[in-house]
């Protein structure tokens, strides 16, 4: 392991959410910063919704604040506070990460669908042509659903309580890909052969699976967005039935070198202005 030295040259960037134990970043990414010769570190921001507008405001306008890692329930709120969004973000509206540019301003964009498909890519998975069911159409589902779309699947069924998430990327599949076949639909339907769980069920300890899910054939991908030591209820659910699958660590682990090539050195003075909601 890198020595890890902090100082008053040290930057600093956050990882934002609610709840955020469950977090590995700031681990993961100050022992990269500090491997590639980087004074920085990644800590974690425990921010209530109630606090939401005050804090990001104040910690934005801080001078030594280089970059912040977004995670549940704050990818589709953060987007309003960036100058300019990446194309995946602009598509779907959420942003998973944000740097602060030399002059202040901030840049953001979304990767957790890169890295689930670079993740699952990486195990030897073979993603055209699958029948996809999504659980959850928030930031990172949506995100997920644009890269398997680009990824040539060639159908995603959208699982989603908020009917207006649902019926919004549903409108945004079709029109961005019309190739792959999307539906928001209220349960999972039949002839599926990969389920993906997008949503924060098995985040907290206690959750179960975020659907009826039944019985799978050996054949279904089943993927997780949760990051967890343990196995999550449907990584459970998918090893009971012999299907490979896609972990919470395995999105993680595909997303690294892009957010870390995302948050190269902007050598920003710190007495520059900085941008702020």
């Amino acid at each position: 392991m890198t020595a890890i030295k902090i100082n008053g040259a040290t930057r600093i960037y956050g990882i934002v959410g609610d709840p955020i134990v469950q977090v590995r970043s700031p681990e993961v990414f100050t022992e990269l910063f500090a491997a590639a010769g980087t004074n920085a570190i990644v800590v974690p921001l425990h921010v209530l919704p109630s606090e939401f507008e005050k804090t990001m405001s104040a910690l934005m306008g801080l001078g030594n604040v280089d970059g912040l890692l977004v995670t549940v329930p704050y990818k589709a709120r953060m987007a309003s506070y960036a100058s300019r969004l990446g194309d995946t973000a602009r598509c779907i509206g959420a942003v998973n990460a944000l740097r602060r540019e030399a002059d202040g301003t901030w840049t953001g964009d979304m990767f957790d669908g890169a890295g689930f498909v670079r993740g699952a890519e990486r195990k030897g998975e073979v993603l055209r042509g699958r029948r996809v069911a999504l659980y959850g159409a928030g930031g990172a589902g949506s995100a997920i659903a644009c890269e398997l779309a680009k990824a040539g699947v060639g159908s995603i069924a959208i699982i989603e309580p908020r009917a207006d998430r649902a019926e919004s990327l549903t409108k945004i599949l079709r029109e961005a890909f019309p190739a792959c076949a999307a539906t928001a639909v209220a349960a999972l339907p039949s002839g599926v052969n990969m389920i993906v769980n997008a949503s924060t069920v098995g985040m907290r300890a206690g959750d179960g699976l975020p659907g009826d899910i039944g019985e799978l054939t050996a054949d279904t991908l089943v993927g997780d967005v949760v990051v967890s030591e343990e196995p999550t209820p449907i990584i459970q659910h998918a090893l009971r039935y012999g299907c490979h699958y896609v972990t919470g660590r395995d999105m993680h682990s595909g997303q690294i070198d892009a957010l870390m090539a995302f948050f190269a050195p902007t050598q920003v003075s710190p007495d520059q202005p900085v941008a702020t909601h």
